[in-house]
């Protein structure tokens, strides 16, 4: 008679999910960031294997907000912001395992918690555009881009 007990408890556990914390700053080991954006997909359009640049991103973002399960990075939303007209959302990931429960969607609110009086820009992987519609973003038809080594003609 015990086991269904011991079973119907084990299904309310994996329901209610891991605790999931957020924290402000740039403070992290690096090797963690990496391996996220990894996990995430996003290192596949990031430069995951230049430790150097990747450094630099994270030490140069002007917010960085962060999602824990414990001692386990599981989200990230890097920024670089005026705080007072534009905060570029350059990167948010959360890793694969923890996507659909609601993290990056609470990324980009604290980013806009934030950053109140800025308008927050994002420019979304080609698998991801259906996503933020779905969190409350507006699309916007006229972003231009420079890749790296072009010029204006």
């Amino acid at each position: 008679a015990s086991e269904p007990r011991e079973e119907a408890h084990l299904q309310v556990i994996l329901r209610s999910g891991p605790m999931i914390t957020y924290r402000t700053g740039n403070d992290l080991d690096l090797d963690d960031m990496i391996e996220l954006y990894v996990d995430s997909t996003l290192g596949e359009r990031r430069p995951v294997g230049d430790e150097g640049r990747m450094a630099r991103m994270l030490e140069e973002a002007d917010l960085v907000i962060t999602a824990w399960d414990g001692n386990l990075m599981v989200g990230i939303s890097r920024c670089v912001t005026d705080w007072v007209y534009c905060t570029y959302l350059s990167d948010l990931a959360v890793r694969a395992e923890y996507q659909g429960q609601g993290i990056g969607k609470e990324l980009v609110r604290l980013t806009r918690e934030a950053t109140p009086d800025a308008t927050v820009i994002l420019l979304a992987a080609p698998a991801a555009v259906d996503y933020y519609p779905r969190i409350g973003m507006t699309r916007h038809d006229s972003a231009w881009v420079l890749w790296p080594g072009e010029q204006p003609v």
